[in-house]
Parts: C-alpha cells; structure tokens; sequence
C-alpha cells in the first residue's frame, strides 16, 4: 500500500484517513468531516439498480424515542465565512414536526430560510397545517421580503411589495410612485386589456362584486347579450335628473 494513504487513530475517540499524504476525512464520536482543498464534488452516492425504484436515497433520520410536536428532526446547512472570516450560515432547509398524532394524522413544515441583514429568515415554507389545508407560505415572518414572479416577456408579472402591502400585475410600483395599498392592475402593452373577466356560462352572474361594511353595495352582472351595472341605489346611475320640481 501507498505509505502517504494511511487510515489512523492518533488521538482518543477519533479516526484519520489520509490519501496521498493529505487529510481527507476524520469520524468522531460527534460525526464525520470530509476535506478536500478542491472544488467540486466530495461525496457521491451511486446506485447501479437497473430497476424503476428510487436509488440512490439520501435519509435524515430522527430516531426518537419520545417524538413531540415542534421538533425540529432534520436540517441541511449551507455555510461559509463572512468578510472577517466568521463562520456563517447562508442558507439552510430545515424539516419540523407539526403534529406526531399517529399512524397516518401526522403533519410537518418544510422551510427554505436564508440570511438577510445579519440573520437568518423564513422565506418559503411548505406546511401540512394540523386538522387544515396543507399550503405554502411566503414571507412566513412578516418581513420586507418582495415575491415576483416573471412572465416570458415581464420582469414583473406577479409582483408582492411586502414593505408597501400591495400586490401589482404587470407592474412594480403605481403610476405616480404613490401608495394606495390594494392591488394595482397595467396592461403589458396597448393592445392588452387591464382587467379581462370572463364566465363560461350564458346565464346572468355576478362578474364583479362591490362590498363594504354594510354588505354588497353593487355588481357589475353580464347574461347573454347584455352587461349591467347595479348599485344599492340605481338613482345614482340615472341621468340628467330634474332637480326643479315643486315640493
């Protein structure tokens, strides 16, 4: 054997392998830690099925013995130094435990988190809600964090203003840079309509409805051939009203 490849334990409770000479991996009572001084890959897991099963797996496994709700059983870590050289966690997935209930009513989080302005943040996660709908979340922690989507010709097709609370279609901002909270609409071109609504059926409907505190104020409702605008009051809708008449 190559006398640089040795496989050694020189101190208590740890194991070296040494490949040409050089430090490549070391098992610890605590884990195991592979080093390499080169880019590219350090661990790879290969399967040779040639079956349609999954292979090869990569498996976390928390083997609890007393499994409680808001465990945390899993997370994958993505670090490096910062500018004075501190160690820093950029990005991470981690997994959590909802519900441990039993057989078949368990239910889980899975976060997506990265650092922003000094700490690490919730961006996305996947949550299968206890007794609810399972859903995705973005921006779970309530910060300045943006959500944008782009069309093949629109940087911002779907565009979430979080410090502004105002959601934008094909558009990033108001006209006049103002804030009126709500959502805003803007046609991509000219030709394109701001607000398109459409029914499949013929029958009367409701396409758009108008509430406030009091209730339903108005609808704007379409039928077969014709389109109609209703208020609570339609005195408002009339026109050239007479105001002259004789008490």
């Amino acid at each position: 054997a190559d006398a640089d490849t040795t496989i050694s334990a020189d101190t208590d409770d740890q194991i070296d392998f040494k490949l040409g000479g050089t430090d490549f991996m070391s098992l610890t009572t605590t884990g195991a830690t592979i080093t390499s001084s080169s880019a590219g890959d350090l661990l790879t897991l290969k399967s040779t099925d040639a079956g349609a099963e999954a292979g090869p797996n990569l498996v976390l496994f928390r083997d609890s013995a007393s499994p409680a709700n808001n465990d945390v059983i899993g997370r994958m870590r993505f670090e490096g130094d910062d500018n004075e050289g501190n160690k820093t966690v950029y990005a991470q997935f981690t997994s959590q435990i909802i519900d441990k209930g039993s057989s078949g009513g368990e239910d889980s989080s899975f976060q997506l988190e990265v650092f922003n302005n000094g700490a690490i943040r919730d961006i996305m996660s996947v949550v299968g809600t206890t007794g609810g709908t399972p859903e995705v979340v973005f921006n779970e922690a309530s910060q300045d964090v943006d959500f944008r989507v782009e069309s093949n010709g629109h940087t911002d097709a779907l565009f979430v203003d979080a410090g502004q609370d105002e959601v934008f279609f094909f558009a990033s901002d108001t006209p006049d840079g103002s804030n009126r909270g709500g959502a805003m609409f803007q046609a991509s071109t000219n030709e394109r309509a701001v607000l398109h609504c459409s029914n499949t059926g013929t029958a009367e409907n409701s396409l758009i409805v108008f509430n406030n505190g009091n209730g339903t104020v108005g609808t704007i409702k379409t039928n077969s051939s014709a389109t109609s605008f209703n208020t609570s009051s339609d005195y408002r809708l009339k026109e050239n009203v007479n105001y002259t008449w004789d008490a």
